[in-house]
């Protein structure tokens, strides 16, 4: 069996640029690496999905309860699970994911009140972890951006509102994901590395470093060779 990494994060975190570096670091390795990403917008299993963020079911995220919500995410990966990468895992591969099952639960719990997020949680890992049966983590790296400053990179990135997801455009929204983060990293035994300082962005090679640093101090390669 191989591994599955997360790198976790707001919008804006620079999600893929870490996990991007963190690719290139274990190929040059010797591992055998693949990276995924979700929701996977190219692939019909998001339909849903893309529906959701464009609107079409309501203009908040809030017009779509938390547990539906989720089931669209969910086989979006389940999906991919089993058309794209399961067997490339089963062999022993590592899988670097630029989101997954956790981002249901950061984004989700944002929904519901804070004292159903435990209970939520338990119901989501028991969904697609056992239900859906796609596989668990080895590891989950949280990048933690401050709200207002993902906005503005998104606003850089975007231009416009209009190509921003209805998730991307409510800070509100976001404010709420940043403290349901923070609580499922604490709560779900997340890695959390510090996107920002300070109210800018850190380099990327500090925030790769840093990373490479918790994959090493946390043995999650058992120290096994590539």
């Amino acid at each position: 069996m191989g591994k599955l990494l997360v790198i976790e994060g707001l919008d804006g975190a620079g999600k893929a640029t870490q996990t991007a570096l963190l690719a290139e670091t274990l190929a040059g390795q010797g591992r055998k690496v693949r990276v995924v990403s979700y929701p996977n917008y190219k692939s019909d299993s998001s339909a849903l999905v893309r529906m959701y963020l464009k609107g079409e079911f309501g203009p908040r995220p809030d017009d779509v309860n938390a547990y539906a919500a989720s089931a669209f995410y969910a086989v979006d990966r389940y999906a991919g699970f089993k058309q794209a990468w399961g067997s490339f895992y089963a062999g022993g591969g590592v899988v670097l994911a630029d989101r997954y099952t956790t981002s249901n639960a950061i984004h989700q719990c944002s929904k519901l009140p804070e004292d159903e997020w435990e209970s939520y949680v338990v119901w989501l890992e028991d969904f697609e972890y056992h239900k859906l049966g796609i596989p668990v983590p080895d590891g989950v790296i949280l990048l933690d951006v401050e709200p207002q400053l993902s906005q503005k990179l998104l606003a850089e990135r975007y231009l416009e509102a209009g190509k921003k997801d209805i998730h991307e455009q409510d800070l509100g929204y976001l404010l709420r994901s940043r403290k349901a983060a923070l609580w499922c990293a604490e709560r779900l035994g997340w890695h959390r590395v510090a996107g920002s300082q300070n109210g800018a962005m850190r380099s990327r090679e500090a925030i790769a470093n840093e990373i490479e640093r918790i994959i090493i101090k946390s043995d999650l390669f058992h120290t096994e060779a590539p």
